[in-house]
């Protein structure tokens, strides 16, 4: 329901260009009326012939100069006051006629009341405004009577006729109040639609917001199924590979050789990436708000080192500079961190050389904001196209050819992401860069 002052603002606004728009018709109507009575003066009163008809013009161009003026702003803004003045203009000119023809029983008594009738029924009166035209259209026709030369030559007929124009009146005055009535519940009732409407859209679009919502929980699940089925088939083998890395990296030759080191423990990364990437899926998928990771705490500077290095085969000609604060110790699994950077850097390398000729740049920047560390990477490839930023994140979602992903690592990365209680979000500008930004919780370790 709309608010009443709103409401009534409204509806003198649409009632004013209502009322604008009967009255320039009504003095174009009367304008007509009014030179078609020469007709009748010809037959009745071809005597007083040429002093009407000079009568009916310089009414016709007084009501048109009313007309042209209602063009101004400041006249529609009197537009009820100018429609009283042109329709009065006809009754003093039809109460001359009665006072110089037969008075009482004059016939152009019948045009005075037509007027009467017309100022409630046809035309946006208000009732104060119609009261006040039905009683000076009474009293000119009093005048008229006793201006007459023959006087009160019927007094009945005189009393009737005041009787039927005070009764015309009043009808007229009970038609402009039910019409004023009508149109307002007319223009509340448009108003309660437009409204309804506008709620009935948002409704849809509600409704529609919350399809896409179950669509997207029906791929989760079937995600879930996927994952659960691939952590029994994964686990074993990497776990046995796990094992082997773990007796590989106390052999005391392997210990001795740097190089070898660091394959062993790039490798123990990698198992452990396959661990989270399907212990991921099978969490993204049945994700419940508030479920929360059970983080520790880590420096984000290792993670980036970390996911740099195991992304090198994928980012050769590719210029990675970043720029971090001295202190990143945040809250969070390492290793879940490493694994979204590896796909941010994954894609933001694909989506460089698809669309863009080298150079190749990454620039990964981080800065401290209430507690959260808030960090982009920002490519200078191709960007994304304005209908797909919106949907990145959504599960399948690819833009690469067929056989070449599924369309999981970013929605999965978000999930992640939002478990560590931030946001992952995408900007981009078609044709220059993207970029894609996350945030993840201060330490508040004391052994820091």
């Amino acid at each position: 329901m709309m608010d009443t002052p709103g409401l009534h603002a409204g509806y003198t606004a649409v009632l004013r260009d209502f009322r604008l728009e009967f009255s320039r018709g009504g003095a174009y109507t009367g304008i007509v009326l009014i030179l078609l009575g020469m007709g009748l003066d010809s037959a009745l009163y071809p005597d007083k012939q040429s002093a009407f008809t000079s009568a009916r013009i310089l009414v016709s161009v007084l009501i048109f100069c009313v007309v042209l003026a209602m063009r101004t702003r400041w006249a529609q803004d009197r537009i009820q006051g100018l429609t009283f003045v042109w329709l009065i203009l006809p009754q003093i000119m039809i109460a001359w006629m009665i006072a110089v023809t037969e008075g009482a029983t004059s016939i152009y008594y019948v045009g005075m009341t037509l007027a009467i009738y017309s100022s409630g029924i046809v035309l946006a009166f208000g009732l104060w405004q119609n009261m006040v035209f039905g009683a000076i259209s009474c009293l000119l026709y009093v005048a008229a009577c006793v201006w007459h030369a023959g006087g009160f030559d019927l007094p009945s007929t005189f009393v009737v006729n005041c009787l039927f124009l005070i009764m015309s009146a009043s009808i007229s005055a009970v038609f402009t109040y039910f019409n004023e009535r009508a149109r307002f519940m007319l223009f509340q009732l448009k108003a309660e639609v437009a409204q309804k409407n506008t709620q009935l859209e948002e409704t849809n679009k509600s409704l529609a917001d919350i399809k896409g919502q179950m669509l997207q929980q029906e791929k989760m699940a079937a995600i879930g199924t996927l994952a659960a089925g691939m952590l029994h088939e994964v686990n074993n083998p990497v776990n046995f590979c796990m094992m082997a890395i773990e007796v590989a990296i106390e052999d005391p030759a392997a210990k001795q050789s740097a190089l070898v080191s660091e394959c062993l423990a790039d490798a123990k990364q990698g198992m452990l990436r396959v661990q989270h990437i399907v212990s991921d899926l099978k969490t993204f998928a049945y994700r419940k708000s508030g479920n929360q990771l059970e983080t520790g705490h880590f420096q984000f500077r290792s993670a980036l080192d970390a996911a740099i290095r195991l992304v090198g085969h994928e980012t050769k000609n590719v210029s990675i500079s970043h720029d971090l604060p001295v202190d990143t110790l945040v809250r969070g699994d390492e290793a879940a961190i490493v694994g979204v950077l590896i796909n941010l850097l994954g894609n933001a390398v694909l989506s460089m050389r698809k669309g863009n000729a080298p150079p190749f740049e990454i620039r990964i920047t981080a800065h401290w904001d209430d507690n959260r560390l808030r960090i982009s990477v920002r490519d200078n490839g191709p960007g994304i196209a304005p209908e797909n930023l919106a949907r990145v994140f959504e599960p399948f979602f690819t833009t690469r050819e067929v056989g070449q992903g599924l369309g999981l690592g970013l929605s999965i990365s978000y999930g992640v992401i939002e478990r560590h209680g931030g946001t992952l979000s995408a900007e981009s500008v078609l044709g220059e860069w993207a970029s894609m930004n996350f945030d993840l919780q201060r330490s508040d370790w004391e052994g820091r």
